[in-house]
């Protein structure tokens, strides 16, 4: 018998407004970004947002095959993330990954041929959305096994150490994810070794389908999964990027200088079901409208800005007319770009 499809509890709904106890135990936040700052994470949120919404599109087209997992409403995360780390910092994450591919400066023609399954993606085609990998801009997936990063990343960590530099390795996944048991047989060894790992929990309440008071013990204390291991937690407002950026920055120092691993978990929210292929029936309507109104990381980013001055309606029209021109080019790109020849099918693939 099929489970009633919960809907967000009062005391639920506001912590996703940011109005429950989401931070309290966190260290207090002084959220600050220059100018300058401001409009590169308004650009590069935006970028990402418009990226997704074409993607979905050409997936309804039949340009996209297989699983596509957007990242519309979480764009604060990963460029907040992005923006505390340091040439050199390594960044790998789950299926839910164009977000990240874009932060760290993939080209927008690449990553949108691969996820049409051209020659000139970044995988030569044969990843799609889920598997590619930049090795130049130090992203190294784009992983579909759930908890696969938290290992992988986890080594990522531990190769930076052996080799004596400074690099820290940003891991991502998500709040269903924490339940894996690989992840805390990563927490161990990361914490035993000190390893210069970030683990970011993207906790967008739903995982595949299933609330996260559902399914996790705990479910508002996801930041302490590793207290028992001795790596500290923070939880962090995920739609506010200068939160995202502080928090980040304080992380990354204390793994740079040899403190070791730490948690983040970013109270953050997904707009579009688990996948293209999810109708996401499992909550209301009404609630992702109160979230968008309310809580949309572009827009509480906009109407600050626009709050203090520090941009006009026409210079942020303009950045949105020259994203969409990005946006509208790799589309371009992509369905023009030919198939993989057939002499390809193999290589790369078996040794």
């Amino acid at each position: 018998m099929n489970s009633p499809s919960p809907s967000l509890s009062p005391g639920a709904a506001n912590l996703w407004l940011g109005d429950d106890k989401a931070g309290a135990e966190s260290p207090p936040v002084k959220p600050g970004l220059t100018k300058e700052q401001e409009l590169a994470a308004y650009r590069l949120m935006l970028l990402i947002r418009r990226f997704e919404e074409k993607a979905g599109q050409l997936y309804g087209m039949g340009y996209i095959g297989g699983f596509c997992h957007l990242y519309i409403g979480q764009e604060a995360v990963v460029v907040g993330m992005q923006m505390a780390i340091n040439e050199g910092d390594q960044v790998i994450t789950a299926y839910r990954d164009h977000g990240h591919m874009l932060a760290t400066g993939m080209d927008p023609k690449r990553v949108m041929a691969e996820l049409t399954g051209r020659r000139h993606g970044y995988a030569k085609g044969k990843g799609g959305s889920m598997h590619m990998f930049s090795v130049e801009k130090n992203f190294y997936g784009g992983h579909g096994i759930v908890g696969a990063p938290a290992p992988l990343g986890t080594g990522i960590a531990f190769a930076n150490k052996y080799r004596g530099n400074t690099s820290v390795c940003l891991t991502y996944f998500g709040e269903g994810a924490a339940n894996q048991g690989q992840v805390y047989e990563s927490f161990n060894v990361a914490s035993l070794w000190k390893l210069p790992v970030i683990y970011v929990i993207e906790n967008n309440h739903y995982a595949m389908g299933t609330a996260v008071e559902r399914g996790s013990a705990l479910a508002e204390e996801l930041y302490h999964r590793g207290s028992v291991f001795g790596i500290p937690g923070e939880q962090v407002d995920g739609m506010d990027v200068a939160a995202v950026k502080d928090a980040g920055e304080r992380a990354v120092a204390r793994a740079r200088k040899g403190d070791g691993p730490r948690i983040l978990e970013m109270r953050t929210y997904r707009y579009r079901g688990h996948s293209m292929s999810d109708p996401a029936k499992y909550r209301t309507r009404e609630e992702v409208q109160e979230i968008r109104e309310h809580r949309d990381p572009i827009d509480l980013l906009r109407k600050r800005m626009l709050d203090e001055g520090r941009a006009s309606e026409e210079q942020l029209k303009e950045i949105d007319r020259e994203v969409r021109a990005v946006v509208n080019e790799a589309a371009e790109f992509a369905q023009a770009d030919p198939e993989p020849d057939a002499a390809e099918l193999y290589t790369d693939v078996t040794a």
